[in-house]
């Protein structure tokens, strides 16, 4: 007796169709997550004013639509071919941040963007996605000498350049994620653990000049605001009413939030107690105004997206693909980390805004192009799979 007629078992060019049809050509989970972020942002931006938003509601609409509107055709190409682009990428993502100094803008003390006609572009936001793309497009060109000291060196060398001009602007929070990048894409690459020690053992050596021996010797490194800030998170108590005033003020608003938020009677971001509640802070708001649960939501979003990044690692349809998009992972995760401790008083404050969520041009659009090229890693990894003869999972 034949077996019977199944998708599993039928031959032939007549379950192509049915096949691809069956493979979605976007991860929609990733798409959710997204969208849902999306949302929150909007409406936690209508909270943060007792105006409705001053103006912020309507333009950080504006920035996702066209984010979203890059993000789509970005995720409809093939990303291997920014491979080809690797060097041009990075020439320009240099070029981009030596810009700032002689066109930038300052603001709070700190020379970060380049004021243009609708939004202020920050340079730093745009190189987070381009330093993923360079060093996943580096590391896989040497993927047969990945365990060489001298690949791991010219992997740093090539995100100290543009993290150490970020940091000069000022900038710390940026030029940090771009290490955190440079840690992620070198894991998933495969260099020697060996290699990682001696990395950890220079970065302890620079952080001690840095903050004490350099100091010591009269030699200041950071401004004085920037190691108070680094240091405040420690002893919030001491200083109060100065660098850790924000700091102090998040954490009462996310308090009395308590289960379910105080709604309208948000007091501490109503009546301006939490400065920048709109950017750095804004996790702040949604804590105070809808309490544990609005917390929790966004955080499942969070983690719904990096889970669905997390698996693209190991679906990606070549190394190339696999490096990128936990480059993109490690960029998302740490900014998201840091930004919810330093509101919650656990990690210091370095001025990260928390992705899809603050406001900004620059930090939406700039995410929502890493969340194009994921979905292109996931559309590619569906199409890698769909002609060999089984079905590929959406899930």
């Amino acid at each position: 007796m034949s077996a019977p007629a199944t998708i599993e078992n039928v031959k032939g060019p007549s379950v192509a169709p049915l096949r691809r049809a069956m493979i979605l050509p976007f991860d929609p989970f990733i798409l959710l997550a997204t969208l849902g972020l999306g949302i929150c942002s909007v409406v936690t931006l209508g909270q943060a004013t007792a105006n409705g938003g001053g103006g912020y509601v309507s333009r950080q609409i504006t920035f996702f639509v066209v984010g979203l509107v890059l993000a789509t055709l970005l995720s409809r190409m093939d990303y291997s071919r920014l491979r080809e682009m690797t060097w041009g990428l990075y020439g320009f993502l240099l070029l981009s941040i030596v810009a700032v100094f002689f066109l930038g803008t300052s603001a709070l003390g700190a020379q970060r963007s380049i004021q243009l006609p609708f939004f202020s572009f920050q340079a730093s936001e745009l190189g987070k996605v381009l330093m993923c793309i360079v060093l996943a497009g580096f590391l896989t060109g040497r993927s047969r000498e990945i365990g060489r000291p001298s690949v791991t060196f010219r992997a740093v060398v090539l995100a100290l350049i543009p993290s150490g001009l970020v940091i000069i602007q000022p900038d710390l929070g940026s030029g940090l994620v771009y290490m955190a990048i440079l840690l992620a894409t070198l894991f998933i690459a495969g260099i020697p653990m060996r290699h990682f020690a001696v990395l950890g053992g220079v970065a302890a050596l620079v952080v001690a000049l840095v903050l004490v021996a350099l100091p010591a010797g009269g030699v200041e490194v950071l401004h004085g605001y920037q190691k108070d800030r680094l240091t405040s998170f420690l002893h919030p108590s001491e200083s109060v009413s100065g660098e850790a005033y924000q700091q102090v003020q998040s954490i009462v608003a996310i308090g009395a939030g308590e289960k379910v938020g105080r709604g309208d009677g948000a007091t501490q971001t109503r009546l301006d107690f939490l400065p920048e509640s709109h950017t750095d802070f804004v996790f702040g708001v949604v804590g105070e105004t809808w309490g544990f649960a609005g917390a929790a939501v966004v955080l499942a979003l969070y983690a719904m997206l990096i889970w669905r990044g997390l698996r693209l690692i190991t679906l990606a349809k070549n190394l190339f693909g696999s490096i990128l998009a936990g480059g993109i992972v490690a960029m998302l995760t740490y900014q998201v980390f840091v930004n919810v401790g330093m509101t919650i008083g656990i990690m210091p404050i370095t001025g990260i805004p928390l992705p899809l969520m603050s406001y900004g041009g620059s930090s939406v659009i700039t995410t929502l192009l890493a969340v194009g090229l994921l979905q292109s890693i996931a559309a590619q990894s569906r199409a890698s799979v769909a002609p060999k003869g089984r079905l590929h999972s959406n899930l």
